[in-house]
C-alpha cells in the first residue's frame, strides 16, 4: 500500500520545552527524536529511514499558532500506550483534551487526546482489543 504522508509538523515557540515533551510523550508509542536541529526535531520509528513527525520553530519568524480542527492522531501499539502517551502528556505540560477510553469511531476504537504546550492536539489511537 502506499504512503499517503510523508511527514507532519507541529509548531513550537520553545524548542526545548518541546523536546522534554515530545521525548516523553512519544516514547510509548515507540517513536524516538531521530534528528536534532537548531530550528527543528524530527522523530520516527527507529528502523524507518523517514523521519514522519517534525517539532519546528515557523520558517518565517513569526510566533506559532495552532490550527483550529487539526490533530494528528498517532498510532498506539496498544492500549496501554495509549495510557503512558496520555500521562506523559500531563506531566510534561500538556492538557487534557480526552482521557483514554473507548470511542465510538469504530470498534475497539482507544484513543485519548492532548494537547502540547504550544496548543497543538494530539491523539494516540489502538484500534482493536
Amino acid at each position: 500500500m502506499a504512503e499517503t504522508f510523508l511527514y507532519l509538523t507541529l509548531g513550537t515557540n520553545d524548542l526545548i520545552r518541546a523536546a522534554r515533551f515530545y521525548d516523553a510523550v512519544l516514547a510509548p508509542l515507540g517513536l524516538v527524536r531521530r534528528a536534532t536541529e537548531d530550528t527543528e526535531l524530527g522523530y520516527g520509528l527507529p528502523d524507518d529511514r523517514r523521519i514522519r513527525l517534525w517539532i519546528t520553530l515557523p520558517f518565517d519568524g513569526n510566533p506559532a499558532t495552532t490550527g483550529n480542527g487539526t490533530m494528528p492522531a498517532l498510532v498506539a501499539p496498544d492500549q496501554a500506550a495509549v495510557r503512558a502517551f496520555h500521562a506523559a502528556a500531563l506531566a510534561h505540560g500538556g492538557s487534557d483534551e480526552g482521557a483514554p477510553g473507548l470511542r465510538p469511531y469504530g470498534p475497539g476504537f482507544f484513543a485519548a487526546y492532548v494537547r502540547d504546550p504550544d496548543g497543538n492536539k494530539l491523539s494516540a489511537v489502538h484500534e482493536g482489543g
